[in-house]
């Protein structure tokens, strides 16, 4: 049988995998235009996204939405999800036992998106789906090509709350990415 959203959220929805389930208020699955050539992907929800069940909704989602808008996209224009579905206690980083647990509900996220373009936001995004080695202070910004799609990463929006002294080099990934989607006609 052919995977479908509808499918994918239940079965998502239905998972026990790890322990994060069983502290979960809601499933955050993803949201955005299901057929996007634009995949935004972060580490995990917090606690603002496990009461609403969409992601980016808290004050870091306020930010994501200023960046999107800086590059003339929205969250009609592409489509946002998270490593993890749920989320981890106290908004610590997802283990790696969590991240596994998760890996097949993103892929087949992929999979049904066929996005050309992947964002990583932020170190935990970045290593999983670039490079398990991954430096985000070092090495947002760059471009990586497989399996026909483009990879980049920029600081996650809750690290530029922290810290808006890296907001001038976010900037900059972003006017790179909005270059990309030009020169893929994806704009």
């Amino acid at each position: 049988m052919a995977d479908s959203w509808a499918q994918l959220k239940q079965d998502c929805g239905a998972c026990r995998r790890c322990a994060l389930c069983q502290t979960r208020h809601t499933l955050v699955f993803g949201v955005g235009n299901e057929s996007s050539p634009i995949l935004f992907v972060g580490e995990g929800p917090g606690e603002q996204e496990d009461l609403r069940g969409e992601p980016f909704v808290g004050p870091a989602g306020q930010l994501l939405d200023t960046m999107l808008e800086l590059i003339d996209l929205d969250r009609k224009k592409v489509y946002i999800a998270n490593i993890v579905k749920c989320r981890p206690p106290r908004n610590r980083d997802p283990l790696p036992e969590e991240i596994a647990a998760c890996g097949e509900w993103l892929g087949r996220q992929i999979a049904l998106l066929q996005p050309r373009i992947v964002v990583c936001l932020g170190r935990i995004a970045a290593k999983e789906l670039i490079d398990p080695d991954f430096r985000i202070t070092r090495e947002h910004g760059l471009w990586l090509e497989r399996d026909g799609r483009a990879y980049t990463a920029t600081y996650h929006p809750s690290a530029l709350l922290r810290d808006p002294g890296k907001r001038p080099e976010a900037f900059e990934d972003l006017r790179a990415i909005r270059q990309r989607l030009r020169e893929e006609n994806l704009y």
